[in-house]
C-alpha cells in the first residue's frame, strides 16, 4: 500500500480483524453490484470508500425525480442521466482509486454468466423478483457468494448465499422460483427512505466481511427488519433438499 492508502484506510487497519492484510484483500478484490438505486446507493458508497479494488455496477435505469427521496447516490442535477454513470460520479468523488465499470444493461442469464465468475462477491440490490432469482441461480452455478437485500414499505430483509458454507440455503430455497404473484413495486406501495440505507449498508458490511474473510456471514440466516418498530428478526435457514437451483448444482 502507498502512504496515502495507509492513511485513507487507517481506521480499518487499526482493527485486529482487518489489519494491513485484510485491507490488502479488499484492495485486490472485485465486487459486482446489480442495481444502483435505493439499496445500491449506500452499498456502492461504502464499498468504494472501503477501497474495493474493482467494482462493476449494472443497472439499466436512468435517474428520475421520484428516486431522489431515497437513492442517495443521485442528485437533482443528474435527473435523466444513467444511474450507473450518476453513481460512478458520486463514487469517484469519495475515492478515485478503485476501478469502476458502469454498465447500463438489464441483467439476464447470459450477462450474469459473463460477469459473475469474474467477481469475488455479488450484491443483489435489484428491485424485482425475477432478477433476484436469476442472480441467485448464476451465483450458485458459478460458486460465488451473494449478498441479497430487499426493502418494501417499512420491511427489509438481507441474506447471504454461499455454497461454501455447508447446508446453507440459497435464495430459491427460501423463495420459490416457481412462485406466481403480482410484482409489488415501491412506485405503487412506497418505501420508507432510510430503510434502504440501513439494508444497503448491511449488504456492504456482509460483502466486506466475505472479502476479508473475517467474522460470520449471514449464510444460513435470513435477517428481517421491521422499520415501524425497528425490531430485527434473525431466522435460521437450511438448504431445501428439493430446491431446483442449489440441489441441481450440487
Amino acid at each position: 500500500m502507498t502512504d496515502d492508502q495507509l492513511l485513507r484506510y487507517s481506521r480499518h487497519i487499526l482493527l485486529d480483524e482487518i489489519g494491513i492484510e485484510g485491507q490488502e484483500r479488499i484492495l485486490a478484490s472485485h465486487a459486482l453490484v446489480i442495481g444502483a438505486g435505493g439499496l445500491g446507493s449506500p452499498a456502492l458508497m461504502y464499498l468504494v470508500a472501503a477501497g474495493v479494488g474493482q467494482i462493476t455496477l449494472v443497472d439499466d435505469d436512468s435517474v428520475d425525480l421520484t428516486n431522489l427521496q431515497r437513492q442517495i447516490a443521485h442528485t437533482s442535477e443528474r435527473v435523466g442521466q444513467a444511474k450507473v454513470e450518476s453513481a460512478a460520479q458520486a463514487m469517484r468523488a469519495i475515492n478515485p482509486d478503485p476501478l469502476l465499470r458502469p454498465m447500463q444493461r438489464r441483467v439476464d442469464a447470459q450477462l450474469l454468466d459473463m460477469l459473475v465468475p469474474a467477481a469475488d462477491v455479488v450484491l443483489d440490490c435489484s428491485d424485482n423478483y425475477a432478477t433476484r432469482q436469476a442472480i441467485n441461480a448464476a451465483c450458485v452455478r458459478h460458486g460465488r457468494p451473494l449478498v441479497a437485500g430487499a426493502v418494501l414499505r417499512f420491511d427489509g430483509q438481507i441474506t447471504v448465499v454461499d455454497q461454501r458454507v455447508s447446508g446453507t440455503a440459497c435464495y430459491a430455497c427460501l423463495f420459490s422460483p416457481q412462485a406466481q404473484f403480482e410484482e409489488e413495486a415501491c412506485s405503487t406501495l412506497g418505501v420508507f427512505a432510510p430503510l434502504v440505507g440501513v439494508v444497503g449498508a448491511v449488504q456492504a458490511a456482509e460483502a466486506l466481511k466475505i472479502l476479508i474473510g473475517t467474522g460470520r456471514s449471514l449464510a444460513g440466516f435470513l435477517l428481517m427488519l421491521d422499520g415501524r418498530s425497528m425490531e430485527w428478526t434473525r431466522m435460521q435457514t437450511s438448504r431445501d433438499p428439493a430446491c431446483p437451483v442449489c440441489q441441481s448444482a450440487a
